[in-house]
């Protein structure tokens, strides 16, 4: 009896040790294949070794002149050189605080501008044909009148970045107020709800995905009215690298303001992308969810 007893014992351990092994086994599969979906580094790399491979063989063949399309390699090595000097880090957080700062105040001015817009009818129609005149007019065309009126500090910069931001954020903003399903409405009234209510619960969040989507559209547009401001007037910044490099003719130095630029739009990105997940997790629609896999 109690040997039978201790073979069935030992048989349960094993069986529980098998079952921790595939749930192991898969919580690891799991992680990875979610490692693999948030990363997507591979693009990247891709993109790196083709250049790197094309420009070797450019060097080789003299197709057309080499200075003009460095490999990564040297690329990296000038970045190092850059980095030494200082400049290369005093460059990075000047940009990214100046982007950082105009960004976020764009985009409270649009979404308070947005509000006063969709709730006051006089407000919309004293806004939208001055937006409509302004609107259409470049960064760069207002830049030389922001530099005669404000100099050549960190405010002309910052003011540029939220202007570029500010009018995509409240075009979409607005919308956003104004496409809110009527019948979510009416049916809050009809429960009771207040007016602070009807906006907390129903407009706010009803408007959050056109908000975000006009962030999306004006974070590259901010960017752009980043470099152009560092172009001019500026000590500092990957704008700033990139004129220093042409005025030198350092061609690397520019391919590493631009990949800096391009790695600091895809740290805003994903960090609009994460916002969204999160303010939007709710949302469910699209392909991913009507196929089952």
């Amino acid at each position: 009896m109690s040997e039978t007893s201790g073979s069935f014992t030992a048989e349960r351990a094993q069986v529980a040790k098998l079952g921790a092994h595939k749930i192991a086994r898969k919580t690891q599969t799991k992680a990875g294949s979610s490692f693999m979906k948030t990363s997507n580094f591979i693009p990247y790399l891709t993109f790196f070794i083709l250049w790197e491979v094309f420009s070797q063989m450019n060097m080789k063949l003299a197709l057309f002149n080499p200075l003009f399309l460095p490999p990564p390699s040297l690329v990296i090595v000038d970045a190092w050189s850059l980095a030494q000097t200082g400049l290369l880090f005093d460059s990075l957080l000047s940009s990214t605080l100046r982007i950082a700062a105009g960004f976020v105040i764009g985009c409270v001015l649009a979404v308070f501008m947005g509000v006063l817009m969709s709730k006051f009818r006089q407000v919309e129609r004293w806004m939208s044909p001055l937006l409509n005149l302004v609107g259409p007019i470049p960064a760069l065309a207002l830049l030389p009148l922001i530099i005669i009126w404000f100099g050549i500090g960190e405010f002309p910069k910052v003011l540029l970045i939220a202007w570029t931001t500010f009018l995509p954020v409240l075009v979409y903003t607005v919308d956003g107020f104004k496409t809110v399903p009527s019948t979510l409405i009416r049916s809050a009234m009809s429960l009771g709800a207040s007016e602070r209510q009807i906006f907390r619960r129903v407009l706010l969040p009803s408007a959050i995905p056109s908000f975000i989507v006009g962030a999306r559209v004006s974070l590259g547009l901010s960017f752009s009215a980043l470099i152009v401001s560092e172009m001019m007037g500026a000590k500092s910044g990957l704008g700033y690298i990139i004129v220093d490099a042409r005025n030198y003719f350092k061609i690397s130095n520019m391919f590493v303001a631009i990949i800096f630029i391009g790695l600091i739009y895809s740290i805003f990105s994903a960090l609009l992308k994460l916002m969204e997940n999160k303010v939007l997790s709710w949302r469910k629609g699209g392909m991913n969810e009507a196929v089952e896999k």
